[in-house]
């Protein structure tokens, strides 16, 4: 387990490469709310966009997770456990006006960055629309 990494893996570091070359700047692996303990792979505080690339074995994916063939039972269990807190965590930053991406590892890089880019600006955009108080 010490060999998995919590960041810095291949598809965040390409993800945060294609990022970066179209422009836009971020924090790694930061907290958006600095209160509640969850740390985002890529976060944009002005635009309010929390972004998180998502193992497939650790998170679950309905296309490619496979089921462990050691230990199946408590595998199954920390899966599930990653899925709560992931749809907790995405519940948690909606609730406070964050946008929430979740890219698969498998994405292909252009595709994820493309989406990225989208959501920075609309969000960019939401915000310019929304009335101040």
């Amino acid at each position: 387990m010490r060999a998995n990494r919590g960041r810095d893996t291949g598809p965040e570091l390409a993800l945060r490469r294609a990022v970066h070359a179209r422009g836009l700047r971020y924090f790694v692996n930061r907290r958006p709310l600095k209160n509640v303990r969850r740390t985002a792979d890529m976060v944009f505080p002005t635009a309010r966009v929390a972004v998180f690339v998502d193992g497939c074995f650790w998170h679950g994916c309905p296309a490619h997770h496979t089921v462990a063939k050691t230990n199946a039972a408590y595998w199954a269990a920390k899966v599930e456990g990653n899925r709560r807190r992931d749809a907790e965590t995405d519940q948690t930053l909606l609730t406070h006006g964050w946008a929430v991406v979740r890219i698969w590892e498998h994405v292909a890089v252009d595709e994820a960055c493309d989406l990225v880019v989208a959501s920075v600006a609309a969000a960019k955009v939401a915000a310019k629309l929304k009335p101040r108080h």
